[in-house]
């Protein structure tokens, strides 16, 4: 019986799939054109909607169809701007990811910094070290950090790896880290970043461009040992 229903099953997703292809040939559409709503299409196709779904999935992994979540299904591969968009990438991407995204870039980035820094951005580097350490809360220190690694991207005056760098770190904001804090409201005066942060700061203004990438590179790592401590104390 099962059997019965599972050979049945297949044969209306395939069913629904042949109703679709030929409707999208019937009508050629252009690309990006807007697709019926799932209702009106599985009863124009004459098929469940259950079964027009599983069709839909399938020519969207075969690129002729893209979908955004509240506008419709389009036909055509999706556009540039929607596959990178940030909300777009922060749905399908990770911490692990990200943090293995940021060892790849960061790196280089300090390595840039400390090749064109100039003396307004080295004195705003130590402005946002000073205000790390005086942060009365995380939240606080966290905007100083943010501004500490941008202000280091900007020392690149490379308008294309700033961008770069900004895209990245607004995916990692938006990206949920599930971040338990049981500790103070703010870091303790030992906190790991306060040093490495330190260290990366000088080797830019020393312009040590290898000094300056290794240590950025070994903050990272320390960042990204943290957020799997995190992850399994959550677990």
């Amino acid at each position: 019986m099962h059997d019965s229903q599972g050979s049945q099953g297949a044969q209306g997703a395939q069913g629904a799939l042949t109703q679709l292809r030929a409707y999208l040939a019937q009508e050629e559409l252009t690309a990006n054109a807007r697709l019926p709503a799932e209702r009106e299409l599985s009863e124009l196709l004459g098929v469940s909607r259950g079964d027009l779904r599983k069709a839909l999935a399938i020519l969207e992994g075969e690129g002729e169809l893209w979908r955004h979540v509240g506008k419709g299904t389009f036909v055509g591969s999706k556009p540039t701007e929607e596959l990178f968009s940030i909300a777009g990438v922060s749905g399908l991407t990770n911490p692990a990811e990200v943090m293995r995204t940021r060892l790849l870039i960061e790196p280089e980035i300090a390595r840039e910094a400390a090749l064109h820094a100039n003396s307004a951005e080295i004195a705003e580097m130590r402005a946002c070290l000073a205000g790390s350490r005086q942060a009365r809360t995380w939240r606080q220190y966290e905007n100083f950090d943010n501004r500490l690694h941008r202000t280091i991207a900007k020392a690149t005056h490379n308008t294309l790896l700033l961008a770069l760098f900004d895209t990245l770190n607004a995916v990692r904001r938006a990206v949920v880290w599930g971040r338990l804090r049981d500790q103070p409201v703010k870091p303790p005066a030992d906190h790991h970043s306060f040093a490495e942060h330190e260290a990366i700061v000088q080797a830019v203004e020393e312009r040590d461009l290898d000094r300056a990438a290794a240590r950025m590179r070994r903050h990272l790592q320390s960042v990204r040992r943290n957020l799997i401590e995190l992850r399994d104390a959550a677990e």
